[in-house]
């Protein structure tokens, strides 16, 4: 494909949106070795939360804070490369602060996954001690 024959418009119909998100989706689980490490984390909780027969409450918790974290973890990606193409991969304070705030969103959520993980688990497996 030619760059001539890149699509530099609106997307047509929903098959077409799909398609560019699903690319999206794994160029970075392709390219960010974060996202693999948050999509590795959140299937190990997903098959202790299967172990463990959690109810239908804990699963929207887990869930939540699952989808949390991958969604902090794309926004961040999308501020790293906006920046960098912004910036042309020069060093500004301006690039380094939008790169710093997008990082301390995945911490953030990431806390808030570790936090509702402990709440969940940590009786659960108090108890089969």
């Amino acid at each position: 494909m030619g760059l001539k024959d890149r699509q530099t418009t609106k997307n047509h119909n929903l098959g077409q949106s799909m398609r560019h998100a699903v690319a999206g989706l794994v160029e970075v689980v392709r390219l960010e070795r974060n996202m693999r490490w948050h999509l590795l984390a959140g299937l190990l909780v997903l098959g202790c939360g299967w172990w463990l027969h959690l109810d239908r409450g804990d699963w929207l918790w887990l869930v939540l804070a699952i989808f949390m974290v991958i969604q902090s973890e794309l926004a961040n990606t999308v501020v790293e490369n906006v920046v960098d193409l912004l910036t042309a991969h020069h060093y500004t304070v301006a690039a380094k602060y939008a790169k710093d705030l997008a990082a301390a969103a995945v911490l953030v959520a990431a806390l808030f996954a570790i936090i509702v993980g402990l709440v969940i688990f940590l009786p659960k497996l108090l108890a089969l001690i």
